[in-house]
């Protein structure tokens, strides 16, 4: 079952996480940096799925893995910017360093 994939879950708390996080953010920067990483964690979030319900996964976790590492970027831009706190960045990170993508 889908809930049950570490993968899942992780990406899954960290939404959880990122969408009142991002509130936070200045506002001039929730629309711009904000809503990359919400619309970038819910297109990964959405090929785990995809990927779950396929028998070829490796194209969809291909592509999982560069919104991964876009998400990355853009969660330590965020950082260097000071719109999230290194407690907070530690926090991301360790969610996106968790658990590979390995079915």
């Amino acid at each position: 079952m889908l809930n049950n994939l570490p993968i899942f879950e992780k990406i899954y708390e960290l939404i959880l996480w990122i969408y009142p996080t991002v509130n936070k953010f200045p506002k001039t920067q929730r629309f711009v940096l904000g809503q990359q990483i919400e619309n970038t964690i819910l297109d990964l979030l959405k090929l785990i799925i995809q990927a779950n319900s396929e028998r070829n996964k490796l194209p969809h976790l291909k592509q999982a893995s560069v919104e991964l590492d876009k998400l990355r970027i853009i969660i330590r831009l965020t950082k260097d910017l000071k719109f999230l706190s290194v407690k907070q960045y530690e926090f991301a990170v360790g969610k996106m360093t968790e658990e590979k993508f390995n079915y």
